[in-house]
């Protein structure tokens, strides 16, 4: 089954006196790029999610968030005395200076110097977090569960494009051998009709020369080739497509072997309804592509 790398999931939990909310997200990428938004004083805990994500992906530019607070009841208040000493001393400095210049400071009140930015803090202070990893950690495959059936579910509308664009791919292939094959006659006929001009109006021309030069020049306008590989790209894509994700970069290799071929089918044409052909091969195949740039 494919898997897209477009994919959202959120999530809250709770545990060990503390509640937390998820938001994991992806879109595409060419290979698996983490980027992770996780309190970091819990020890050990990005690292294990890391790991975790890595075996759940193979590919897309995913993002994690996890914003951890510990609940109302449970919050201590705590006085961050080094920040309160900064603050003391900045503020003698200031009564000093204010003295100097002549000027009556009004008292400052407790109140007032604890509202300060960080004389106060509200964070915790637990010693030991490994509970609390553990709980948040057993709390991932829930998460993970829900991002990963959205991923599928979008897989499984690319599954049924891809598919419905090979066989548009397929039937336009074979018109082009049908084109090829009714060109076939035409150009043999305008070969020998130059062989014949250009061996009435030379003297001394070699007759085997220009037979082979203009065999060449058949040679070279043949589409036989293209249209060979064309049939076996589908065959593999539809193989790729059976074996399900992650066969992103292999999918988006082929492509380009895909477009190649129609590039030089029309390069080849010298037919109205080869090149019409060939343009819708090409206009098929650029659609493709972009499905393809979302499988992981």
């Amino acid at each position: 089954m494919l898997h897209s790398m477009t994919g959202f999931a959120a999530l809250k939990g709770a545990a060990q006196g503390y509640s937390w909310g998820w938001d994991l997200r992806s879109v595409n990428s060419k290979g698996l790029d983490l980027r992770l938004r996780v309190p970091d004083w819990i020890e050990g805990l990005e690292a294990a999610l890391r790991r975790d994500l890595g075996k759940a992906m193979a590919r897309g530019s995913v993002t994690l968030s996890l914003r951890v607070q510990k609940d109302e009841d449970e919050t201590q208040l705590a006085l961050n005395t080094q920040q309160l000493a900064a603050v003391l001393e900045a503020m003698g400095e200031v009564e000093d200076r204010a003295m100097e210049r002549g000027l009556s400071l009004a008292p400052s009140k407790a109140s007032d110097i604890l509202g300060l930015k960080g004389v106060l803090d509200t964070a915790s202070f637990e010693t030991d977090t490994s509970a609390l990893r553990a709980a948040i950690l057993k709390d991932l495959p829930h998460l993970l569960d829900s991002f990963l059936d959205m991923r599928r579910n979008e897989g499984e509308a690319l599954d049924s494009v891809l598919k419905d664009q090979l066989n548009q791919v397929e039937t336009l292939t074979a018109q082009a051998e049908d084109a090829a094959e009714a060109r076939r006659d035409e150009t043999a006929a305008n070969l020998r009709a130059n062989l014949a001009r250009v061996l009435d109006n030379t003297d001394g021309a070699d007759e085997a020369r220009v037979a082979q030069e203009l065999a060449m020049i058949a040679v070279k306008t043949d589409v036989t080739e293209e249209i060979d590989r064309l049939r076996a790209h589908v065959v593999a894509a539809r193989d790729l497509l059976a074996k399900g994700s992650p066969v992103g970069r292999k999918m988006d290799f082929l492509m380009q072997e895909f477009n190649r071929e129609a590039n030089t089918l029309c390069s080849k044409a010298q037919s109205v309804d080869l090149t019409r052909i060939g343009l819708d091969l090409k206009a098929v195949i650029d659609q493709m592509r972009e499905q393809v740039q979302n499988v992981e």
